[in-house]
């Protein structure tokens, strides 16, 4: 799945619209937002504006005078309005306005909304506009956006966040890699533009990680903890929750237990990293068997935080007193592969996905996710618009996905109270030869081998 180039995609398709249309485009500073914009507008008539941390006073100078610059015109009124009324296409093709890190003037100025709002209803500028504002605050897609414009919200035609690589594209991103080093780096890095710029697809795992992550000058080392205090406040609160979540605490209580802090903080606490993407709340996918569901677990999300917290965060000492083989092959190493097993998951989950948008599946899935149970987990549940299923498990660290793992399967399905028209194994490895033999016959069990994805 091409994400970015589909989002490239989807602002052509509202670019070739009639009518004027505003689109907030949300996307970290690690999303490289600014090459994925000047793809989409490399063959289009448009103005970039890039806002900085200033008063409302320098942020409208340095705008009019941009405008000036570009258009060759002077603009007599210090006003949004004004500014907004001299840019052009030159023709009678639409023009792309385009306010970049526009967080920065949007919470401090009610009359840059006002305008933008006049702009889109054709009020400044006659001619067509698509106008594009961009934010690297991720809170804005969680609902910061309808603070900011009030009563004006709807007039918003469009919310995008700009996804990071999916699999696929890390697979096109390193030619040279096996899929096994791929999910590698994939499990590692979450498919972040700018990490995944960083890593380098003819070195090891190993060496990408001494060179990017262990050595105390990698242009990663300090990443997680720079990505979260450039979003929340109070870091050491943060990171005592992430490293005990890290440690395998997935329970409200387990956290209020460890970390000393109430159940009220620790709530609060999880909802501001939920709105930036770096915990989540994982809800067992709804199936009848509901009594046999865990219930109230979280987890951390983001890939490179969640590394950063379960190898590197608890072992600080240890790092700054070893050498970079040593830390590696001591604390690293013996963990890495079980670690990215649940990575592994979420590949598999995408070759399903895949396979549904290419309706290459016995239904056509609308909801997909995972079933967690008391007992056992069924990694991959998807579910048609009449509850009929397909499922998944994964063997990533095994030598050979064994007979067992299938009958757990459908031991799982029995507590979750589903039956399934597909059942999808997925294996890093190989398949026993007595996991074949019982289901060559059977043409809803499908063995998926690693190479295939």
């Amino acid at each position: 799945m091409d994400t970015r180039n589909g989002l490239v995609k989807e602002l052509t398709n509202i670019f070739e619209m009639s009518t004027n249309q505003l689109v907030l485009l949300c996307g970290s500073t690690r999303s490289e937002k600014e090459s994925l914009l000047r793809s989409f507008v490399s063959d289009k008539k448009y103005f970039y504006y890039r806002t900085r941390n200033a008063s409302a006073q320098l942020t409208l100078e340095t705008l009019k005078r941009e405008i000036e610059d570009k258009y060759d015109v002077h603009i007599a009124k210090n006003s949004y309005d004004e500014c907004f009324n001299r840019i052009r296409s030159g023709d009678s093709s639409k023009l792309v306005l385009i306010i970049d890190e526009f967080q920065n003037v949007g919470r401090k100025n009610r009359e840059f909304i006002e305008a933008i709002i006049k702009l889109r209803a054709k009020k400044l500028y006659p001619g067509p506009v698509m106008i594009i504002l961009c934010t690297s605050s991720l809170s804005y897609d969680k609902g910061e956006a309808r603070e900011v414009f009030g009563e004006d919200y709807g007039c918003i035609d469009h919310i995008h966040k700009i996804p990071d690589y999916s699999f696929l594209e890390m697979v096109r991103a390193f030619p040279n890699y096996s899929v096994k080093s791929t999910v590698e780096a994939y499990g590692i890095l979450g498919g972040v533009p700018a990490y995944v710029r960083q890593w380098d697809g003819r070195k090891t795992t190993r060496e990408n990680l001494i060179r990017l992550v262990i050595r105390p000058t990698g242009a990663l080392h300090t990443e997680a903890e720079d990505f979260i205090a450039g979003e929340l406040r109070e870091l050491s609160v943060y990171d005592t929750i992430l490293a005990t979540m890290a440690a395998g605490n997935e329970k409200l209580n387990d956290l209020y237990r460890l970390t000393g802090y109430s159940r009220a903080k620790i709530s609060v606490y999880l909802k501001n990293l939920a709105a930036f993407d770096v915990v989540e709340k994982v809800v067992s996918f709804d199936t009848g068997g509901w009594d046999n569901a865990k219930k109230g677990i979280y987890r951390i999300k983001n890939n490179f935080v969640d590394f950063w917290f379960h190898f590197i965060y608890p072992n600080l000492s240890a790092l700054h007193q070893m050498g970079e083989d040593e830390f590696y092959d001591k604390y690293i190493d013996p963990e890495l592969s079980g670690y990215l097993r649940r990575y592994f998951v979420d590949v598999c989950n995408e070759y399903i996905i895949l396979m549904n948008r290419m309706d290459r599946l016995p239904i056509h899935i609308k909801k997909i996710g995972t079933w967690v149970g008391k007992e056992g987990t069924i990694d991959i549940m998807g579910a048609d618009e009449i509850r009929e299923n397909v499922v998944g498990i994964c063997n990533w660290d095994k030598d050979s996905m064994p007979y067992s793992d299938y009958e757990e399967l459908l031991t799982n399905m029995k507590l979750a109270k589903i039956r399934a028209k597909g059942i999808y194994l997925f294996s890093a490895t190989k398949f026993d030869e007595r996991l074949r033999l019982a289901v060559k016959d059977d043409s809803s069990v499908v063995l998926v081998d690693m190479t295939e994805l």
